[in-house]
């Protein structure tokens, strides 16, 4: 059986590259008009991408190029939180301090290790692949749909960025557990999902998704995810 080789150095320098490409701020003044759905569902979001990532900076010490590449992981989501923040000013609406959402997010994230954090993150991140490709493409204002689209462009990679670091902490566990792992795992996205498509959907339909493509987009976007995971640990798709 092939073993997953945890090697972060092709991750870092993928987020070293890009930090390094990564275009100057969209011209903010231009203005955005967005419908009150969609910004109501980009200040959730905003909320969900702030934060300082210590917990899992912490959970990531041990080996130095893998917390090297979780902190400008971290400094990625950051800046996410920045530009949805300078897209909703643009907009002329105020950001908002908490929600529900990432509240329970954030205590799923923290209750054990690195390894239920990263797979409560993973659904975060594919969940924001589809909503950030809805909002990039039937958003129908030029500044959101950068903002959206620049978003979505790291999102495409962090998601193999964690999959990465799954893979290795799933290939020490037997066939069996992994497989019960992986069913909890997909009934948790299945709750995450419902619960954001309910919440968004008056957003997602000012978008041109349906409640329906959403779910099933993502757990399309998921398995996908599963199957990196399952290659990469023992060589199986």
């Amino acid at each position: 059986m092939i073993r997953a080789v945890a090697d972060y150095s092709r991750w870092l320098r993928d987020f070293e590259s890009a930090a390094t490409r990564r275009p100057a701020d969209p011209e903010w003044t231009l203005g955005a008009s967005m419908a009150p759905v969609v910004v109501k569902s980009v200040q959730r979001f905003q909320v969900g991408e702030a934060g300082d990532g210590a917990n899992l900076i912490a959970k990531a010490a041990g080996d130095e190029t893998y917390l090297k590449a979780v902190r400008l992981f971290v400094g990625e989501e950051q800046n996410h939180a920045r530009m949805l923040a300078e897209l909703l000013a643009a907009a002329g609406v105020p950001t908002i301090e908490a929600h529900w959402s990432d509240a329970v997010f954030v205590r799923l994230r923290r209750a054990l290790g690195l390894r239920l954090e990263l797979m409560v993150l993973l659904i975060a991140e594919v969940v924001a692949l589809r909503y950030y490709r809805a909002l990039r493409d039937g958003s129908g204002d030029r500044l959101t749909s950068d903002v959206a689209g620049r978003i979505l462009a790291d999102e495409e990679r962090h998601v193999p960025f964690h999959c990465h670091r799954l893979a290795a902490g799933f290939a020490r566990l037997p066939r069996w557990a992994r497989a019960a792992v992986f069913g909890v795992w997909r009934v948790l996205l299945a709750g995450v999902t419902v619960t954001v498509a309910l919440d968004h959907g008056p957003a997602l339909r000012r978008l041109g998704v349906s409640r329906i493509a959403f779910v099933a987009d993502i757990v399309t976007l998921f398995e996908a995810a599963l199957r990196q995971v399952t290659r990469e640990c023992c060589g199986r798709f």
